[in-house]
C-alpha cells in the first residue's frame, strides 16, 4: 500500500480505482499484449499505475546521465574545472593577442626556457585565432586546402592576380602575409605545402610577390604526404665512355650536350624552372633555380630543412640556428646599397621570404618566430616571444601548434642569447692595444687625485 501511495503522491489525476470500468476498458489490449512478459500482481487490490508512453529506441546520453546541467556540476566535484558553454566573444581573445606582452633580458630568458610549466601555462592563455568556413567567403576554396580546418585570415589572405591576358576573378590560394620585425608588413608569407593541384597556384603567388627565398620546413612525405614536389631534382650526371680516338668531334659535340643537361628543368603550372646549384649543408639543402615566364626571369633560393618532424622539435637547436642566420644573411645581401640608387628611385626588395611546412602553422611559425626573436635579441638586448607569437596568429591563426614548439622557440632563443654574450665577450678581450692602453692611463688619471687626497 505504500508504493501505491507514493504513486498517487506522484500523479496527482484520479487513479483507475475511482473508476474501474473504465480503467479494464482502457487498458485491456495493453494488458493483454504484455501479459505473458509482465510478472502477476502481488496484491490484487492495489491498482497499477498508469502506462506512459514507450520510450524510444535511440536514447540519447543526455537523457540517459541526466541533463547538462547535472554533467558540468559532476566534473566540478573531480576538481577540474568545469567547460563553459558560453563562448568568448572574439574581440575579447583578439584584444589579447594584441596587448599580451612579456619581454626577457638575456638572463631572464636563461631561466624562462627552463620553467616549462610556466611556459605550458602561458602558451595555453594564448588565444589561436582560427577561421571558420563562414568567415572565408571564398566559394570553392575547399579543393585547395590541405586540411579542411586550417584556412588562411581573410584580412592577411595572400590573393593570387590573373594575368592580364586571362579574364576571370581573382584566384585562392591558402597563404597569409606575416609581419616580421617590428611589424614591417609582409615580411613572410606563411603557406600550406602545395599539393598535386596547387603547384602552379604556388610558383603564380613566388611570381606575383617577387619573392626570392622560400624556406620549406618539412619532408616531401612523413607516414602520409606532407607537400608535393614542386622543384626539378637534381639528376645524375650520365657517365659516357670515350670509344676510340677517331671520334672526338662526337665526343665534343656531346660533351656541349652534357653541359646543357647540367641545368635540370622542369615546367610548373605556367613556369619554366631551372635548377642551377644545390648545396648541402648541415641539416639542410640549398639550391639555387631559375623561373622563367617567356622571357622574363627570376632567380629564387630555395633552402629546404628536413630534420624537423612533424608536431614535434629538432633534437637540437644548432641547425635551425645555422638555417635562419644563413636566411637573414642571404636576405640582406638582396638589398641594393644605400648609395648605389638615389632616393627617389624605385627600389626592387626581395620580395617576401616564403615559408611552408605542411599545414603551414607548426614548423612554419617556428622558423618565422625564431627569425624575428634573434634580430630582437641582436638589436634590442631583449626578446618578447609571447608578443611575436600573438603577432603571428593575428596575422594566420593556429601559428605555434604545440606547447613543445613553444618551449622549443625559448630554447632556441636562450642558446643565441648565449652565444651573444660570448661573442660580446670575445669582443671586448679584442679590444685595440692603443684602447687599452688609453683606459689604463684614465684609470691612472683617477687613482692619481684619490692618493694624494689620503
Amino acid at each position: 500500500m505504500k508504493k501505491s501511495k507514493n504513486l498517487q503522491n506522484q500523479n496527482p489525476e484520479p487513479t483507475p480505482a475511482c473508476c474501474p470500468d473504465r480503467h479494464r476498458q482502457n487498458n485491456t489490449m495493453s494488458t493483454s499484449a504484455v501479459r505473458s512478459a509482465s510478472p502477476p500482481t502481488e496484491d490484487p487490490a492495489t491498482p497499477p499505475p498508469m502506462t506512459t508512453p514507450p520510450r524510444k529506441a535511440s536514447v540519447r546520453l543526455q537523457e540517459r546521465r541526466g541533463s547538462n546541467l547535472s554533467l558540468l556540476l559532476d566534473v566540478s566535484t573531480l576538481g577540474v574545472e568545469s567547460i563553459c558553454s558560453v563562448s568568448t566573444p572574439k574581440e575579447v581573445w583578439l584584444q589579447l593577442l594584441h596587448t599580451s606582452s612579456r619581454p626577457l633580458t638575456h638572463a631572464v630568458l636563461q631561466q624562462a626556457a627552463t620553467d616549462t610549466q610556466t611556459l605550458n601555462a602561458e602558451y595555453q592563455k594564448i588565444p589561436p585565432n582560427f577561421v571558420t568556413p563562414a568567415e572565408l567567403d571564398v566559394p570553392g576554396h575547399m579543393i585547395k586546402d590541405r586540411y579542411k580546418t586550417i584556412l588562411p585570415n581573410p584580412e592577411t589572405r595572400v590573393i593570387l592576380k590573373n594575368p592580364e591576358e586571362e579574364a576571370g576573378p581573382d584566384r585562392y590560394i591558402n597563404a597569409n602575409y606575416i609581419r616580421g620585425y617590428k611589424g614591417a608588413p609582409r615580411a613572410y608569407i606563411a603557406t600550406q605545402g602545395p599539393m598535386l593541384h596547387t603547384v602552379g597556384d604556388f610558383w603564380d603567388m613566388v611570381w606575383q610577390e617577387r619573392s626570392s627565398i622560400i624556406v620549406m620546413v618539412t619532408r616531401l612525405k612523413e607516414n602520409n604526404e606532407k607537400c608535393e614536389l614542386y622543384w626539378p631534382q637534381p639528376r645524375e650526371r650520365r657517365r659516357r665512355r670515350r670509344k676510340s680516338l677517331k671520334e672526338e668531334e662526337e665526343e665534343e659535340e656531346e660533351e656541349q650536350r652534357e653541359e646543357e643537361e647540367e641545368e635540370e628543368t622542369g615546367r610548373f603550372g605556367r613556369f619554366l624552372l631551372r635548377v642551377l646549384d644545390s648545396q648541402e649543408k648541415d641539416g639542410f639543402t640549398v639550391t639555387d633555380m631559375e623561373i622563367q615566364l617567356c622571357a622574363e626571369r627570376h632567380h629564387v633560393r630555395h633552402y629546404w630543412f628536413t630534420s624537423w618532424p612533424d608536431h614535434h622539435i629538432p633534437q637540437c637547436t644548432a641547425p635551425l640556428l645555422g638555417l635562419v642566420e644563413e636566411v637573414e644573411t642571404y636576405w640582406k645581401s638582396l638589398l641594393p646599397l644605400p648609395s648605389s640608387q638615389p632616393i627617389t628611385a624605385s627600389v626592387p626588395s626581395p620580395g617576401p621570404i616564403v615559408v611552408h611546412c605542411s599545414a603551414g602553422i607548426g614548423r612554419t611559425g617556428c622558423f618565422i618566430v625564431s627569425s624575428i626573436g634573434c634580430q630582437q635579441l641582436r638589436d634590442g638586448a631583449q626578446v618578447d616571444i609571447l608578443e611575436t607569437v600573438c603577432q603571428l596568429r593575428l596575422d594566420r591563426g593556429g601559428m605555434i601548434q604545440t606547447t613543445e614548439q613553444y618551449q622549443f622557440l625559448y630554447s632556441i632563443l636562450a642558446q643565441y642569447s648565449s652565444q651573444l654574450q660570448q661573442k660580446q665577450d670575445q669582443n671586448q678581450n679584442r679590444q685595440n692595444p692603443e684602447e687599452v692602453v688609453r683606459l689604463q692611463l684614465q684609470n691612472l688619471q683617477l687613482d692619481n687625485p684619490q692618493r694624494g687626497e689620503n
